[in-house]
């Protein structure tokens, strides 16, 4: 039953207003069943907490608790370091995937974590720490190069325990540069075979490839206009050694749902 009751006079126009009111009070909506709202996945408060969430943190938040124990991380654009970058700039932010990385591995549901990549690489140092993040993660890991895994995308391409890339997803293999001013002295030319080196050792130890196969291809001329350098697409990548095999989504997920099986089957055994 509803009916309609007169409230205060409004003092600017001398009307009256009218509201409708049930018979029985209902709670705000913002307050009402919250807990059931939590485990529902498609609720209008759910959804608004997803949207700021993809707003913010540039991707999606954890799945619900009823949902599944894989969790998929992407990391697309240019990867920002120290400098923030125009905002025009699709980027990954380290200050976001780092704490996302902890809080995955302090995470017991989540058995495996699922990377994908489409970028142009960024900035070595942040890169280098994402990279180190994911291989020193005691869970499972896939990596997924779709479109591009460039530059230093590729350390965290190989960071995983198994990567993939699709079969024409492209990797971008060339030397380190620097950006801005640059002191022309002896020791700057000397820092920046430091940190090439870094990433080539990181590359190296962590996939199938050989230094001197991975020195050859981003030294390589002819390969790039104006630059120096190579190019892998799909198969290339696999050939080399860099990646270990062609797929997709698919393929990824049943790949890290396999190795989480394996590894609840060893601390079984144990």
């Amino acid at each position: 039953m509803r009916y309609k009751i007169r409230t205060r006079q409004d003092r600017n126009c001398g009307a009256w207003d009218l509201y409708s009111y049930n018979n029985e009070a209902a709670p705000p909506p913002e307050e009402a069943d919250q807990e059931g709202e939590e485990q529902k996945p498609n609720t209008p408060r759910r959804q608004r907490l997803a949207l700021q969430s993809l707003k913010q943190l540039g991707q999606m938040p954890a799945p619900p608790v009823t949902g599944t124990d894989l969790h998929t991380m992407v990391i697309i654009g240019q990867i920002e370091g120290h400098m923030v970058l125009p905002p025009k700039n699709k980027t990954t932010k380290y200050e976001h995937i780092i704490p996302q990385l902890v809080a995955i591995e302090q995470n017991e549901r989540i058995k495996g974590l699922l990377v994908i990549l489409n970028t142009v690489g960024g900035d070595v140092e942040a890169g280098l720490a994402i990279a180190e993040m994911l291989e020193s993660l005691s869970k499972p890991t896939v990596s997924l190069v779709l479109g591009g895994g460039h530059s230093i995308g590729v350390p965290i391409a190989v960071a995983a325990d198994y990567s993939f890339i699709a079969e024409t997803a492209t990797m971008t293999i060339h030397p380190i540069r620097l950006t801005g001013m640059v002191i022309g002295v002896p020791q700057t030319y000397e820092y920046l075979e430091k940190m090439q080196d870094r990433v080539i050792k990181f590359v190296t130890s962590h996939s199938a490839i050989s230094e001197e196969k991975f020195r050859e291809l981003m030294f390589r001329t002819g390969d790039l206009v104006r630059d120096v350098g190579s190019v892998l697409v799909g198969k290339d990548a696999v050939n080399v050694g860099l990646i270990n095999e062609i797929g997709g989504i698919d393929k990824s997920l049943r790949k890290l749902r396999e190795l989480v099986q394996l590894k609840e089957a060893g601390m079984q055994m144990r």
